[in-house]
């Protein structure tokens, strides 16, 4: 391992620390980024010479916030289970019976529907399955199972109005 010595160590790991603070890092999330820089750089080292080790520490580091920012815009930021508030998710009981009683308006819509419009509509919105699979499936032209689903929405929407 090429080893640096404790004062150059010392200054490598702040110089890196405050590059990643300059790029919109905490001093927290600088210290966990260089503490994980440095085990890749030990742990590389274990096979290959590294001749700059401070460069393989800046870059190491960069590309890991970097990582961590992608992720944090992906998933969204973490909160620790001391942050969180857990309120009650099951619906009030106006609510449930709401819903019972719309779902029931929406069988007796779909019911009013055509066999062939119901199918179509139910195997596109329910199923997922694209228009081309309808049309193979039914026996029909994409141009027709447009117009089914096209119908059978037109009509849903004016019979659950209001509700």
């Amino acid at each position: 391992m090429t080893a640096l010595p404790f004062k150059d160590l010392h200054d490598t790991l702040v110089r890196v620390r405050l590059a990643l603070m300059r790029r919109g890092r905490s001093g927290h999330e600088a210290d966990d980024l260089v503490q994980e820089a440095w085990i890749r750089l030990a742990c590389y080292e274990r096979d290959h010479v590294v001749e700059r080790p401070e460069a393989f520490m800046m870059r190491t580091a960069l590309n890991l916030s970097i990582d961590s920012h992608r992720a944090q815009r992906t998933r969204g930021d973490e909160v620790t289970v001391e942050e969180v508030v857990l309120t009650g998710i099951a619906p009030t009981a106006e609510a449930a019976l709401l819903a019972k009683e719309r779902f029931a308006r929406l069988s007796i819509g779909l019911e009013r529907l055509t066999e062939t419009t119901r199918s179509v509509f139910l195997a596109h919105r329910i199923d997922g399955l694209s228009y081309s699979e309808i049309a193979q499936s039914h026996g029909m032209s994409v141009s027709a199972v447009h117009k089914h689903v096209a119908k059978a929405t037109l009509r849903l929407t004016s019979w659950m109005e209001g509700w």
